[in-house]
């Protein structure tokens, strides 16, 4: 007997699939409330690094280079809500994640390249610490679920 032979019955899966109107179903919202979760978990974390870092760089450089790992940082969290919001509308409004956020990026680093006060290293660094972020919760999240899966028998 092959694959091709046996007939696939479709199956509903969620309440989306029961009702032509879906925006209000409980599936969708708690999905929306564990993205918000995630979002402000992420956000305030960005900010807790964000504050470790200024301080560490004050004290081992100086506070140019600190303020400008602050705009940087400060243009990350930027992103990061831009980003949320699109990820937001995604499914409602739109099809795709649009691209115009990198352009937030780019003029910075532009201005950091114009002006003398400004430092491009710091400030890219900056930009970069909602990753730092991801990654922290990305190894969080993994040594969690490692640790529940060994005290399961």
């Amino acid at each position: 007997m092959s694959l091709s032979d046996k007939s696939i019955t479709p199956t509903q899966t969620t309440e989306q699939d029961a009702k032509p109107g879906f925006e209000d179903t409980k599936p969708v919202d708690s999905s929306m409330q564990d993205f918000y979760q995630l979002y402000q978990e992420l956000l305030v974390t960005t900010l807790v690094l964000t504050a470790i870092v200024f301080i560490s760089v004050w004290i081992a450089y100086s506070l140019n280079i600190a303020l400008n790992y602050l705009l940087g940082a400060c243009a990350g969290v930027l992103y990061l809500r831009m980003l949320a919001k699109d990820v937001e509308r995604l499914g409602r409004e739109k099809q795709a994640l649009s691209k115009t956020r990198l352009a937030l990026l780019v003029v910075l680093i532009l201005l950091a390249s114009r002006l003398t006060q400004l430092h491009i290293l710091p400030i890219f660094l900056g930009f970069l610490t909602y990753k730092a972020t991801l990654i922290i919760y990305v190894v969080r999240v993994a040594f969690i679920s490692d640790s529940t899966k060994l005290r399961q028998p």
